[in-house]
């Protein structure tokens, strides 16, 4: 896997999303700090306000940014979108008010939804070949589950030689380093669209693209599972933790811990296991797997109380390893199910409609666990991901083969797509763009 890192131009651009990332990692210490001093007892629904924001940040402005971007340079949109980000974190600090904190965290959270889909969209291009690009979305999920584990006890660090405005500098920092080396990496010239298109088409085509490929339809429901499944994870294992087992801010510590370590090793394991598996069989018995995982810890706990402390450390441990298995490999089938001019729009549009599965599960998460209990919350959350599962099968093909024959009875004789196959009946590798509108299954 780390032999990947031998391409410079990607591992400088790998090297600027660790170190974002530590930066964001950071933020979120200091940001829950920030949030007690300005609301005391309510800084827990400050900062679930703020995960609202960025949830809906993320949803409604991707694919926005995106079609606003479409002909700017890559290097002007990424260093623009890190010296934005950076400018929040300096300016939280000096902040005095909650709704100042909501203003703020709306603007760097536009700036990442403007900067990560342009990043993703970016990597296959420099790594062409297929397992390359398997190896380099692996690392990827390391490089988050290790900023989870590292930027914690590195603001702890931090803490005791410092206030916790310092953080919001580190953080700055982290989106300057990021941006010199966007900066100092030559990058793939963006490929212009084949024809100019309306601000709604450019709006809207990353979503038409999705929507109508089969295997992409088949990810946004195994996006709904793995959302179920995390979110619950996410929101409810503090309040499990202390309360369920009595357990310390450590303990708290430990169980994230079982579960990121769980997500690095199934990073560490897929790009084998993809080269023997389709990316369907792994996604979809992954998902599977989680949904049983979650139904009978729910189930446990509803008949039998929590479990023991070590068997739940491994069913978290499980969870983690399930659920990367279900995400890492969505990049496979957005680099499969478009052409190059189109990634930017499609990364987008994934990125939006998979952080509005979030934006449905983490308020369920909290609130049936609030209001009926964690084993209720387990159970409904376990549903749900069944329930994604169960669409993903349904319309995702299992014989999904990159050649498809197909015809086009629409076309002129004259057409250059004609022309260059031959006949209107032919086969080629088959994504969805302006001569191919319609799934040949689908009409």
């Amino acid at each position: 896997m780390i032999r990947i890192l031998a391409n410079t131009t990607y591992a400088r651009l790998f090297a600027a999303q660790v170190i974002a990332l530590l930066g964001t990692g950071l933020m979120t210490v200091a940001l829950g700090l920030l949030a007690y001093d300005l609301a005391g007892d309510r800084a827990g629904a400050v900062l679930g306000t703020a995960l609202a924001i960025k949830m809906i940040a993320y949803v409604g402005l991707a694919p926005l940014t995106n079609a606003i971007a479409e002909y700017l340079p890559r290097k002007v949109l990424l260093v623009g979108a890190d010296l934005i980000r950076a400018a929040v974190a300096l300016a939280l600090p000096f902040i005095d008010a909650v709704w100042q904190v909501y203003a703020l965290i709306f603007v760097l959270q536009a700036a990442s939804a403007t900067f990560t889909p342009a990043f993703q969209a970016l990597i296959p291009e420099i790594l062409e070949d297929e397992g390359d690009y398997t190896r380099a979305l692996s690392l990827s999920r390391l490089a988050y589950d290790l900023e989870n584990l590292v930027s914690p006890a590195l603001a702890g660090l931090l803490l005791l030689v410092m206030t916790y405005s310092g953080l919001f500098v580190g953080t700055a920092a982290g989106f300057l380093g990021s941006a010199l080396l966007v900066i100092s990496t030559a990058l793939p010239v963006r490929q212009a669209p084949a024809k100019r298109r309306s601000f709604f088409q450019r709006l809207t085509r990353g979503g038409r693209i999705y929507l109508a490929t089969p295997r992409l339809r088949g990810l946004l429901a195994l996006n709904l599972s793995a959302a179920a499944a995390g979110a619950f994870v996410i929101v409810n294992t503090v309040v499990l933790v202390r309360s369920g087992y009595g357990g310390s801010e450590a303990d708290v510590a430990y169980a994230l811990a079982a579960f990121g370590g769980g997500s690095m090793l199934a990073a560490l394991t897929l790009p084998r296991l993809l080269e023997r598996l389709s990316d369907r069989a792994v996604m979809t018995g992954a998902a599977a797997l989680l949904v049983m995982l979650t139904l009978a810890h729910g189930i446990c706990m509803l008949t039998a109380g929590t479990l023991a402390w070590a068997l739940f450390l491994v069913a978290w441990a499980a969870s983690g390893v399930l659920y990367s298995a279900i995400l890492t490999p969505s990049g496979r089938l957005l680099r499969r199910s478009s052409h190059a001019e189109d990634r930017p729009a499609l990364f987008a549009a994934q990125f939006a409609l998979s952080h509005a599965c979030w934006l449905l599960t983490y308020p369920l998460a909290g609130w049936i666990g609030e209001a009926f209990g964690m084993a209720a919350a387990l159970l409904l959350l376990g549903a749900l991901a069944a329930l994604g599962v169960w669409i993903a099968l349904q319309v995702w093909p299992d014989a999904d083969p990159e050649e498809i024959e197909h015809l086009h009875p629409d076309l002129p004789d004259d057409h250059p797509h004609l022309v260059e196959h031959g006949r209107r009946r032919h086969r080629h590798v088959f994504v969805i763009d302006d001569e191919h509108e319609a799934w040949p299954t689908h009409g």
